[in-house]
């Protein structure tokens, strides 16, 4: 029964969930009335949502709209539609806009769509003060209420008769700005006013202009008056004063400043604060003794803060006389000579002159009087000035050079590196000196009869680079010197100069070459084929360490050096160098020189290798001749070979073991060997050889075999020992 009932609710269950089946279709978000909204009119955003059920049953649906990702607006609904109400759009409700539809568990979101709610809110200006001074500031502060950062302020300062001054600021975070604007020289009554801009979709958007907020400016003092007395002409000589005067309303660090050009002639500063319900007027005074200088225009600055008012005057001074001319006799002259100096002025005789000479510490005075005459000397070179003066005016005159010459010296001509030579291929560097002389000096080089260079120095000496060296170059050089002074020109002496060829090519050989004999005298010549003597030689062994073994120096291109007796020791390999005065080393290339045997060293040892030789073809025939008697005769060898063993093999045992004797072909192959060694090593002295001599007893039988008979048989053997 159970089973059944279990059964039963579970069919119910799956009917259930089959008649609640739904899907979204679509999600959609629209603006009314348009995507386009006139800031201030309603506007709707309006979310559907298209769902097919497999039966009509209820179903809740949850609303969300976001603005730029930002919850605006949500809802729960049994209908398929939501609506999220703007009474009064603004400029901040511009965005983009998305829809978000949640029902069953199940959840679909719509496109977004940008909504632009179209012009901006007037923005409203204020100003800190209605009523400023000249040079003080108008702080202005312009808002825009119900506008979203980030935006655009544009600031405006209206003056009467000009073109508007605008400031543009960037505001990020906030929907105000805050601007100043100075106050200056002849603003009178100002208007300001103010607009915003925002950007939407890469465009801007403007609002319309703020109000107009007026600002009055007062004058903290008037334009200042600059009179001349006793007028703006005015003869040099004559004391002209000047007077620049203001009416100052509100005083407060105050001042007034005279000045010609860039330069202030005199100030006065009012450093306290006061305010004068009558106005009060500054005087600021400056006087001088009129010169030609003092033509031109004056300027009268009257400062407080910011503020700031001029005042111009042209003033004109008429010439007294003239500046003085300074004449002179000669403006170049030889030292000894007489100079006279005059001054005058044109058109005019009464003044007092005065002749000077220019000096950077202070001019020299030299004489009151309209004329000078001197004798001169060169250290009387350099600026000669007049003064003249009139009525306490004092005019100078343009300065006079004059320049006093000693003759030059006659010059010297010598190499910069100090030696007369010069190594070729290398520049040869020349100084030309004159010890006495007036600056400037013109001197000319010569080689041979050629002008190789001419050069006009403030100095005493000249120098001349000659990189064109070559063997068969004239070598004769010259210079000469000369100034201003009649003397005329002063020559040196000719330089000679010589060219070192460096050395070039060298090689070392030898008589005999290649093998010299042990003892023999060799003959080592080292030549070069190019370079100025004289030549040093040098010849050296090559080893670990190259060893010098002769040097000479020669006034020739080659050098021959004997080696009297040659040995074993000599054996190497051998090389020149050479150098001269240009001090280049050039190496040759080494030659090998073997040290042989000489011809009686290798008959020496030819003869001991002989003499063994033959003693060993005697002992072979003698050992022959013996065998054959032997067999002529057996009984005798029978009978006596018992002794003749024992004695012969006592004999030969002590031979080999003393290892002095030597038989057949191995006395030869040792005797080869022992020339091999003394070949190598010069050998042992073989006359030194000793000769050894040895009794052998041989038992002779009868031949009818009689008794045996003893005798004695004398058998000598050489045995040589080294």
């Amino acid at each position: 029964m159970y089973l059944a009932l279990l059964v039963f609710f579970l069919q119910c269950s799956e009917l259930y969930t089959q008649e609640r089946v739904f899907t979204f279709n679509t999600v959609e978000i629209k603006v009314q009335p348009s995507v386009k909204v006139k800031n201030g009119a309603p506007m709707s955003i309006v979310c559907r949502a298209d769902i097919s059920k497999s039966t009509d049953f209820q179903l809740k649906h949850n609303f969300t709209i976001f603005k730029d990702g930002k919850l605006v607006f949500m809802t729960v609904s049994n209908k398929g539609d939501a609506q999220y109400e703007i009474p009064m759009a603004r400029s901040s409700d511009t965005g983009e806009y998305e829809c978000t539809v949640e029902a069953g568990g199940k959840t679909k979101s719509s496109n977004s769509l940008h909504v632009w709610v179209t012009g901006m809110t007037k923005p409203i200006l204020t100003a800190e003060k209605k009523e400023v001074l000249e040079g003080e500031v108008v702080k202005l502060r312009c808002e825009l209420p119900e506008e979203v950062p980030p935006l655009h302020f544009l600031f405006r300062k209206i003056k009467m008769n000009s073109t508007p001054k605008e400031k543009l600021v960037f505001e990020p975070y906030r929907n105000f700005s805050v601007v100043e604007f100075s106050v200056e020289e002849g603003d009178n009554i100002l208007q300001f006013d103010c607009f915003g801009r925002r950007n939407v979709k890469l465009e801007f958007e403007s609002s319309e202009y703020s109000n107009k907020t007026l600002v009055t400016v007062r004058e903290p003092f008037i334009k200042p008056t600059l009179n001349a007395k006793p007028s703006s002409n005015i003869t040099e000589g004559d004391r002209i004063q000047f007077e620049c005067s203001t009416v100052v309303a509100r005083m407060h660090d105050i001042e007034i400043i005279l000045q010609k050009n860039r330069t202030i002639l005199n100030s006065i500063v009012y450093k306290y604060v006061h305010e004068y319900s009558v106005q009060d007027e500054k005087l600021l005074k400056y006087s001088a003794v009129a010169t030609l200088e003092d033509s031109g225009e004056y300027l009268c600055k009257v400062e407080q803060g910011r503020a700031s008012k001029t005042t111009k005057l042209n003033v004109v001074v008429s010439e007294l006389f003239p500046k003085p001319i300074l004449a002179a006799s000669m403006s170049k002259l030889d030292e000894n000579k007489e100079l006279t100096l005059s001054c005058s002025i044109s058109g005019f005789r009464k003044a007092n002159f005065s002749i000077l000479r220019k000096n950077p510490n202070g001019d020299i005075w030299l004489k009151n009087s309209r004329n000078l005459t001197m004798r001169v000397n060169v250290n009387d070179t350099g600026s000669y000035i007049c003064k003249a003066e009139v009525k306490g005016i004092v005019k100078q005159s343009r300065p006079v050079r004059i320049n006093v010459y000693a003759p030059v010296s006659k010059p010297t001509l010598s190499v910069v590196s100090g030696l007369p030579e010069v190594v070729l291929g290398k520049p040869l560097r020349l100084i030309c000196r004159s010890v006495m002389g007036t600056p400037p000096i013109t001197f000319t080089f010569y080689k041979g009869n050629n002008e190789v260079k001419k050069v006009v120095i403030n100095d005493t000496y000249a120098t001349f680079l000659d990189e064109n060296i070559r063997p068969n170059d004239k070598r004769g050089y010259k210079c000469d010197a000369r100034n201003n002074h009649s003397s005329g020109m002063k020559t040196s002496n000719i330089l000679n100069i010589t060219v070192i060829v460096p050395i070039r090519n060298a090689s070392l050989g030898s008589i005999p070459y290649g093998e010299v004999e042990d003892g023999s005298e060799t003959a080592f010549l080292c030549s070069v084929k190019e370079g100025s003597w004289p030549i040093h030689f040098r010849i050296f062994r090559k080893t670990d360490r190259d060893v010098l073994l002769f040097e000479k120096s020669e006034n020739a291109d080659r050098v021959v050096w004997r080696k009297e007796a040659m040995n074993r020791q000599d054996t190497g390999t051998y090389y020149c160098m050479a150098s001269n005065r240009a001090n280049v080393d050039v190496k040759s290339h080494p030659i090998t020189i073997s040290v042989i045997l000489a011809a009686w060293q290798k008959g020496i040892i030819a003869a001991f290798v002989l003499i063994p030789i033959a003693g060993a073809a005697t002992l072979t025939l003698w050992w022959f001749l013996c065998k054959k008697k032997k067999a002529k005769g057996p009984s005798m060898e029978m009978s006596g070979s018992a002794l003749a063993t024992n004695l012969t093999s006592e004999k030969l045992t002590r031979q080999h073991n003393d290892g002095d004797y030597y038989t057949g072909s191995s006395y030869i192959e040792d005797s080869e060997n022992h020339m091999k060694s003394t070949d190598e090593s010069n050998g042992p002295d073989l006359e030194s050889a000793e000769v050894e001599y040895t009794e052998v007893e041989v038992s002779t039988l009868d031949p009818h075999r009689a008794p045996e008979q003893k005798g004695t048989e004398t058998v000598y053997s050489e045995i040589r020992k080294s």
